[in-house]
């Protein structure tokens, strides 16, 4: 008999939620994590006694306990877990800000429709519509690939409206450049137009906490520092996996949340895996401020979607960082929230992951320091010199989410091609996370609920 029913390769949130699931129907269930702390990238540290989170800045898909069919209640009751009491805060608001103009929006679609109707009036009764339509799209049946821009323009007729709309949905979970597929669309617009922005009371620490003591009292086990060199196979089936210690471990099936191009590589899978590599990577910046002190027309903002160019330009940039578009995100900008101790600003923008990963030692730390500075003079037009009292500053790279996540190329939303149905040449190894196409942590840990109960409960 094998050592395990289930091997869950990562102990990110997809891994763990997949985890939970099994266990709760009595599976003997087993996640490997090659880090010390579970999360992968939504993850944290501590520096100078602040806990700083690596990933949470804000989640998707905010729905209040009652709505039944919500994604975050949804995944609540598949974990058995309460919703009552989990306590969340709601965006204050939030903003898309390109050249001489800008869109507010909130967990209320309404301040969107009338921010559209204000600056672009001719679009009003169009995007309207358009909301209708998302609404009703089901993104994850099986059709080719449709693109969002042509949608949106067939629809819209306004290229600048375009791309202020398209800004926030790429950045939140858009693994190709410069357009994306629709139904990738529609569960972004759904996540953040619809639903909307909130984060959970405490920090991703709690919330990991959380998940960890509902899988180990459902009698999950889980192993850090237990890195995968080899998923093994035998006569058209996966057997189990080898560590890089050596150990070998049975199991009667495997789930692998290391993306489609690290699964393949320790499967043996033969497919083309630049087709199946991202090229989206970023760098963002954190920076401890004591008093934030921001410009009037700024303040109250949650996160701020910035394009400095009158086009929106989302591909690998041709330098190490592309600082002329971004995210602007303050962690304690949320409804409800106390702030206690300095105010975090964290920055985020597209990366080139050659030009890092090509850096020795010494250029890498020179690319953090200029890449940092470009950064904040970019996001000093925006907010003024936000950075100048700042008690502490790090940044993240492209190898640093390839370390923690195991994302081939620091591609943190995987793969441009996605595998819905999260099937693998093997019919007992799956995928789930990003490469299966749900985004978003609320997405990304419903993932992992949606393929234990389609291939492993039965």
């Amino acid at each position: 008999m094998a050592d395990w029913q289930l091997i869950i390769i990562g102990g990110g949130l997809s891994g763990l939620a997949a985890g939970i699931r099994a266990a709760r129907f009595g599976q003997r269930v087993l996640i490997v994590e090659q880090h010390s702390l579970p999360g992968g990238l939504n993850s944290y540290y501590l520096r100078q006694g602040h806990l700083l989170e690596t990933g949470l800045h804000a989640m998707t898909n905010f729905a209040p306990p009652g709505v039944k069919h919500a994604p975050l209640n949804r995944l609540f009751r598949q974990l058995q877990l309460s919703r009552k009491e989990f306590t969340t805060h709601e965006q204050l608001e939030s903003e898309v800000i390109f050249p001489g103009i800008s869109l507010r929006f909130s967990n209320d679609l309404n301040l969107l429709i009338e921010e559209i109707a204000a600056h672009f009036p001719l679009a009003a009764d169009r995007f309207r519509s358009l909301v209708r339509e998302v609404d009703a799209y089901d993104p994850f049946a099986e059709r080719p690939w449709q693109s969002a821009r042509a949608f949106l323009r067939e629809r819209l007729a306004e290229p600048l409206l375009e791309d202020m709309l398209l800004l926030p949905l790429m950045v939140y979970g858009n693994a190709e450049e410069d357009d994306m597929d629709i139904g990738q669309f529609a569960i972004m617009f759904r996540a953040v137009f619809l639903e909307g922005f909130f984060r959970p009371a405490g920090t991703i620490k709690n919330l990991l906490d959380m998940l960890l003591a509902q899988y180990k009292a459902f009698g999950g086990e889980i192993r850090f520092r237990a890195p995968v060199d080899e998923i093994l196979s035998k006569d058209g089936r996966v057997r189990g996996i080898r560590l890089k210690s050596g150990e070998e471990l049975a199991a009667e099936a495997v789930l692998s949340t290391a993306g489609i191009p690290g699964t393949a590589e320790m499967s043996g899978w033969p497919l083309e895996a630049g087709r199946y590599t991202g090229r989206m990577s970023f760098m963002e910046s954190i920076s401890l401020v004591p008093e934030l002190r921001l410009p009037p027309e700024r303040s109250g903002k949650t996160i701020i979607f910035y394009s400095l160019k009158q086009r929106l330009a989302y591909h690998r940039p041709a330098g190490p960082i592309d600082p002329s578009w971004g995210v602007i995100c303050f962690p304690d900008h949320f409804q409800g929230l106390a702030r206690s101790g300095p105010a975090q600003v964290r920055v985020t923008n597209a990366a080139n992951y050659d030009l890092w990963r090509q850096a020795d030692e010494a250029e890498y730390r020179r690319l953090k320091a200029d890449c940092g500075q470009q950064s904040a003079a970019a996001v000093r037009q925006i907010l003024g010199d936000y950075s100048r009292d700042a008690v502490y500053q790090d940044s993240f790279t492209p190898l640093t989410i390839e370390r923690f996540t195991g994302k081939c190329a620091g591609a943190v939303y995987g793969s441009p091609v996605k595998i819905k149905s999260g099937k693998t040449p093997w019919p007992n190894l799956f995928i789930a996370g990003t490469d299966q196409g749900y985004l978003g942590i609320v997405g990304s840990m419903l993932s992992g609920v949606t393929i234990v109960n389609q291939h492993l409960l039965k």
